[in-house]
């Protein structure tokens, strides 16, 4: 897309355009490299290749978790039924 313009821009315009550039290619290569590591990370602790993956094994994890908080809060009402019998 060409822009436009009935005016040509000055040399302090063009630099401070450049300048805008450069910080612009600076913020996508963190943003880049934010990523890389981010998707090292995932696949080294989590064994995930893709963020579909993570994603997947997050739904499978908190199934999980709330098995296991169903079954404690069962034993948790078991372990209180059991001492208040003991106590009558």
């Amino acid at each position: 897309m060409a822009i436009q313009n009935s005016r040509t821009l000055s040399e302090k315009e063009l630099l401070a355009l450049k300048k805008k550039i450069e910080e612009g290619k600076a913020k996508i290569a963190e943003a880049k490299g934010k990523k890389n590591y981010l998707m090292s990370e995932l696949a080294t602790k989590w064994g995930c290749k893709t963020i579909e993956e993570a994603e997947k094994k997050l739904l499978k994890c908190q199934k999980e978790l709330d098995t296991l908080s169903v079954k404690l809060d069962s034993l948790l009402e078991e372990i209180a039924n059991k001492y208040a019998d003991d106590t009558e």
